[in-house]
């Protein structure tokens, strides 16, 4: 089996570049469903990020409210970055997650091409635990975009956002130098399927070499 990790700055279109390859026959987890699932009430790591986070990151329902936990870690005007303590919390329980379903997809299909997209692959430097490392990018002005589609935000505010999340990652050029395969989204869907069909035939080969 290929353990690939799928990774890219915010909004670079990563989603869409997974789906891509599911199509092609990939499987594929998502390490934001994970941790959006290991943060439902009941949850160790809810309560834990409750605990840190305190009550006003709490829906009248006692969920997480994304949006009032984002602002908490990620800080600004005047507040300090809290990012590396939720990213404690959270990220071994989803890394723990993501060993145990790629052995799972292994069991069942010893030739599988098993992809975990997650954004901060590097930054949590677990990038030795994948055989592949695929980095998508895209400029800035088209994260801008389709943040601000995806949240409903005029684009003044979407570009201060990214700006303020994309602080707590590794620029595209770092990630560049460590992948083994690029996939430049900033074009037409054709071209970026264009290249995800190249990669997976490349990839296809690997396996079978080794």
């Amino acid at each position: 089996m290929l353990k690939v990790g799928l990774t890219g700055g915010m909004a670079c279109g990563k989603s869409t570049v997974g789906e891509m390859f599911v199509q092609l026959g990939a499987h594929l987890i998502q390490a934001d469903l994970i941790g959006h699932q290991l943060m439902l009430p009941g949850q160790s790591v809810y309560e834990e990020v409750v605990r840190h986070f305190g009550p006003q990151i709490l829906n009248a329902d006692r969920t997480i409210h994304r949006a009032q936990l984002a602002e908490a870690a990620f800080g600004g005007d005047g507040k300090p970055s809290r990012i590396e303590e939720l990213n404690c919390i959270v990220h071994p329980a989803v890394i723990r997650h993501q060993e145990q379903w790629m052995e799972e997809v292994g069991r069942a299909d010893p030739h599988a091409i098993a992809i975990v997209e997650a954004a901060l692959i590097l930054e949590s430097h677990t990038a030795d635990r994948f055989d592949k490392l695929i980095v998508v990018t895209c400029d800035e002005e088209q994260r801008a975009e389709r943040f601000a589609r995806r949240q409903k935000l005029d684009m003044d505010a979407a570009r201060a956002e990214v700006r303020r999340r994309m602080a707590a990652q590794l620029p595209d050029s770092e990630k560049i130098k460590a992948a083994d395969f690029v996939i430049d989204n900033s074009g037409p869907l054709e071209a970026t399927e264009r290249q995800v069909r190249e990669v997976w035939r490349k990839m296809n080969g690997a396996t079978v070499s080794s």
